[in-house]
Formats: C-alpha cells, sequence, structure tokens
C-alpha cells in the first residue's frame, strides 16, 4: 500500500501540532520561509524532513496543508499554482491530484480554488478550523471539502486529522459560527476559569487551590455533560436547591449579564470572521 506524503507549508504551532497527530500515519515534510524552523519542526517528528521549496512540497504531497497567515497565503498559493495545476491535468482519474487543506480564515475554498486555477480545473481544496486544544490532541476541529474531494480522500483527511482531536464534517458556509465559537471559544472559557478562581481567591482559598479547584470544576462539568446525555439546562437544575448557594450564585451571575456577554462574544467573533472573508 502506497504511503502518503503530507506537506505542511508553515512551522508554526498549529501546523505542527496536527502534524504530530498524522505522523504514525504518514510520511511528512515542512517547508517555511524561515529554513531553521522548517528543520526544527521536522526534528521533533521521527521520519519527518524538510522539502527544499514550497513547489517540491507541491510536487510530492498528496495533501498539502496550508498552515500559514491568511496575509501569506496568496503568495504562497502563488508559489504552488503551476504546480497544482499540472498535477491536475495530468491526475488519471483525480486519483494523482493532490488535496490542499487550508487552516486560513478570510479564504473560502472558491477563493483558494481562483488562485490556483486561472481557469483551468479546479483544485481539490478542504478547509479546517481547528482550536488551540489540537496542540494537546484535545481539539475541535471542523472539516469543509469542495467537491473535487472525493469521499475516500475526506475520509482519509479526517482519519488523519483524528490524531489532534475530534474531527467534525461540516458544510462551508458554517465555518465562520465555528470561528466564533469553538475557534475563539477557548480564550473565552480561559477567562471564565481565570474569574472563577479568582473568585476562590477573594473567598479566601490560597490560589493554587483556587485555580486548582475552578479547572476540575470546569472540567468535571463538561465531562457531566458529556457523559449524562442531559442538556446544561438540565444540569444546572441538579446543582440549583431552592434557597440554596448555587442558585445565589446564578443569580449573581444573571445580573452581571454572563449569558448575553458570552453569546454576544460568540456572535462578535462570527461576525469578525465574516468581515475577514470579504
Amino acid at each position: 500500500m502506497k504511503t502518503i506524503t503530507v506537506a505542511c507549508i508553515g512551522s508554526g504551532n498549529m501546523g505542527l501540532a496536527l502534524m504530530k497527530g498524522i505522523a504514525d500515519m504518514a510520511s511528512i515534510g515542512f517547508t517555511d520561509i524561515d529554513g531553521e524552523k522548517a528543520k526544527a519542526a521536522a526534528a521533533a517528528l521521527p521520519g519527518a524532513f524538510v522539502f527544499e521549496t514550497n513547489a517540491q512540497a507541491a510536487q510530492k504531497a498528496d495533501f498539502i496543508f496550508l498552515a500559514v497567515k491568511p496575509q501569506v497565503l496568496e503568495s504562497v498559493l502563488a508559489e504552488i499554482a503551476a504546480v497544482v495545476q499540472n498535477r491536475l491535468e495530468n491526475a488519471a482519474g483525480g486519483d494523482a491530484a493532490p488535496v490542499l487543506v487550508s487552516m486560513a480564515a478570510g479564504w473560502p475554498i472558491e477563493k483558494i480554488q481562483a488562485a490556483l486555477s486561472k481557469p483551468a480545473k479546479a483544485a481539490a481544496v478542504a478547509r479546517i478550523m481547528p482550536n488551540t486544544p489540537a496542540l494537546i490532541s484535545k481539539g475541535m476541529i471542523a472539516l469543509a471539502r469542495s467537491p473535487e474531494v472525493s469521499c475516500e480522500k475526506a475520509a482519509a483527511l479526517a482519519a488523519m486529522l483524528k490524531g489532534a482531536g475530534t474531527v467534525d464534517l461540516i458544510e462551508e458556509e458554517f465555518l465562520d459560527a465555528v470561528t466564533g465559537l469553538s475557534g475563539s471559544g477557548p480564550a473565552f472559557v480561559y477567562l471564565f476559569i481565570d474569574a472563577l478562581s479568582e473568585g476562590g481567591a477573594l473567598a479566601g482559598l490560597p490560589r493554587d487551590k483556587a485555580l486548582s479547584y475552578a479547572l476540575q470544576t470546569v472540567l468535571g462539568a463538561a465531562q457531566m455533560v458529556i457523559e449524562t446525555g442531559k442538556s446544561p439546562g438540565e444540569l444546572k437544575e441538579m446543582v440549583c436547591s431552592p434557597g440554596g448557594t448555587t442558585i445565589a450564585g446564578i443569580k449573581a451571575l444573571e445580573a452581571g449579564g454572563f449569558r448575553p456577554a458570552v453569546i454576544k462574544a460568540v456572535e462578535a467573533a462570527w461576525k469578525r470572521a465574516g468581515e475577514l472573508a470579504k
């Protein structure tokens, strides 16, 4: 069976995190504008190597991960366009054509295809939206694909990405909403954890104890939703005894606009993602 070759153009934290999850399933090569950074990324994974150029990566890889910042993506696509188009023109039934996997916000699939084609065959393009917990293999990764990405290749890509967390296949139209919720969401959760631990410290707990209790409380509560199948509202009611401590705390949160503030945070991040796409 042919070994899958994956190229990671860009050697930042997220690209490296995803490649760590893929390492057991593919041969991985890196490129980066900073050659030393690419070498360091390759050295972090057994068997990984460095491509000399982005064009070489595009020529050799079955899956080409575009792990660069949105403002850099246009120049990267210009470097690899001719190679990708040549492979598309010479592919036998599409089997040899590469799949490009972008994680750049603000670059819809259609825009990536347009930058690569001008105006020949459309490339097979997937977009992913991972979040930072992918760095510890606990990420949430949304995956959208163009019609040119076969079901088999989409399944292979999803299987590879599972090494970095949970993968969900989704329509591209929902990716901005995903960005607002799970892409930006970890920062909102960190803010809540920090506030929760500050409350514990205010109540007299040593700061290290307060943080430890806050962390396990958030982790355990999330796991309860997952394992019980109950809604967050149902589980909340299980904790809220009439006239008790929890209902008093809930009242304070509601008075402070907690729920509307969180909803508005997700909404603001979602709208910003849409602005970047334009």
